[in-house]
């Protein structure tokens, strides 16, 4: 549990430790400390509006998406570097883009072949119907 001030106000939040060591690989990055990284994103949310009533599960979103753009290859997995170091507004860019890509009746986007590739590739998804592909290995028993 973490027990900080936002604003002067006490606050405590309870989240999962693989959330905890997220937030803790985040903040070091950009020189703040975890409890200065939860106020930074206490106030960014204010600012556009975000509907604070869970705000752990808004932290758990933020980590996911920190590990999704690592895993698309958006931002480095080297924790030394500052997130504040990337392109964000390029980044969004290219999400908003794939994800307006015009859809068929059957939610298949009505774009080019390598364009498509290119979205499910960033995103980490297979398949014509933008599902994820899930490896699982057999074993076998004799």
């Amino acid at each position: 549990m973490y027990s900080l001030r936002i604003d002067g106000v006490a606050t405590s939040i309870r989240i999962e430790n693989h959330f905890r060591e997220t937030l803790t690989e985040i903040g070091p990055g950009d020189g703040m400390t975890v409890a200065q990284l939860i106020t930074r994103l206490w106030h960014e949310a204010v600012d556009v509006d975000h509907d604070l009533g869970n705000f752990t599960s808004f932290l758990r979103i933020c980590c996911n998406r920190y590990h999704a753009l690592i895993a698309a290859g958006e931002i480095s997995a080297e924790h030394s570097v500052a997130i504040a170091s990337h392109p964000a507004r390029e980044i969004l860019a290219r999400e908003t883009a794939c994800r307006n890509l015009r859809m068929n009746g059957y939610g298949i986007p009505v774009t080019s072949k390598k364009q498509r590739a290119s979205c499910r590739r960033r995103r980490g998804i297979s398949g014509p119907f933008g599902i994820a592909k899930v490896r699982r290995s057999r074993k076998v028993t004799d």
